[in-house]
């Protein structure tokens, strides 16, 4: 596998496991993230090159991509999620989530595809999330961002059709990561990062349709909807996010580093002193 694969927010999660796959699978490979510490960890994991990069930037992008060429594939992977109601998500973490798992994509997509396009080659793929086609309670803006991502997806993806570049979408169910520490996932089905890297590398091996879920069991869920009664409906809504009703010390821990990339004035200050390393945070990612 002779070709140039760039991830974004690949310190963590499932981007390190992605990284991990494509190294594996012989791919060169450049890890961008806005915590260059967890990039430089990451790379030194993996065997990729890291890079600083911010997605809600995309003068980031650009430097990004000055650095290290337009590469063969392009992994927007970096996202952020607040486990809260509509009501009770402050308005500052309303628009980071459309910041980071929107315009990320977007300033991603717009930074790569010239290049591509003009290559005549080239593969994006955008991980999402089933939120992306079941909405969530308790988790309406990271649901928002998620639709938004796979309608994206198809439109690019069509709009791009006979040019040599492919546009896909992964929709993981929830993930195994920091963004689901501390969510006592009862009865609901989960996966491991390395599950939704293994089909993020086949999408890219084998190609496939544009919109991809992991499990994929779970990709006819959507279309069985029309048919399932409303109350199994309900369970599996409010059964995968009752949990952020139930937080532990885990869980708040993520919930800091969110609040970590707020900008100064939004931030929580401790009383009489500077931010905490968690107050400063850094990008985080699915």
């Amino acid at each position: 596998m002779a070709f140039t694969v760039a991830i974004t927010g690949g310190a963590r999660g499932i981007g390190l496991a992605t990284a991990r796959a494509f190294a594996g699978a012989g791919a060169k490979v450049a890890i961008g993230d806005v915590d260059d510490e967890a990039a430089a960890a990451a790379a030194a994991q993996t065997g990729a090159t890291a890079h600083v990069l911010d997605v809600r930037d995309p003068a980031s992008f650009a430097t990004f991509f000055a650095t290290i060429g337009v590469p063969d594939v392009l992994v927007n992977n970096a996202g952020v999620a607040h486990g809260a109601s509509f009501l009770e998500t402050p308005g500052e973490l309303r628009d980071l989530q459309i910041d980071v798992n929107l315009r990320g994509v977007v300033n991603g997509l717009a930074a790569a595809l010239p290049g591509m396009v003009a290559r005549g080659s080239g593969h994006v793929i955008n991980v999402a999330s089933i939120a992306g086609r079941i909405a969530l309670p308790n988790a309406a803006m990271y649901t928002a961002t998620k639709f938004a991502v796979v309608g994206l997806t198809e439109a690019v993806a069509a709009e791009l059709h006979g040019s040599g570049v492919r546009i896909s979408a992964v929709l993981p169910t929830f993930v195994h990561t920091e963004m689901t520490d501390g969510l006592p996932l009862r009865g609901v089905p989960t996966v491991d990062p390395p599950d939704v890297s293994r089909a993020i590398l086949r999408l890219v091996r084998r190609g496939g349709p544009a919109v991809v879920t992991v499990p994929r069991w779970m990709g006819g869920l959507p279309r069985l909807a029309t048919f399932t009664p409303q109350m199994v409906i309900d369970a599996i809504r409010h059964g995968s996010t009752r949990p952020y009703e139930d937080r532990d010390e885990r869980r708040a821990a993520y919930e800091a580093r969110v609040r970590g990339m707020l900008p100064p004035a939004s931030k929580p200050r401790s009383e009489g002193g500077p931010a905490s390393d968690d107050e400063r945070g850094g990008e985080v990612d699915h």
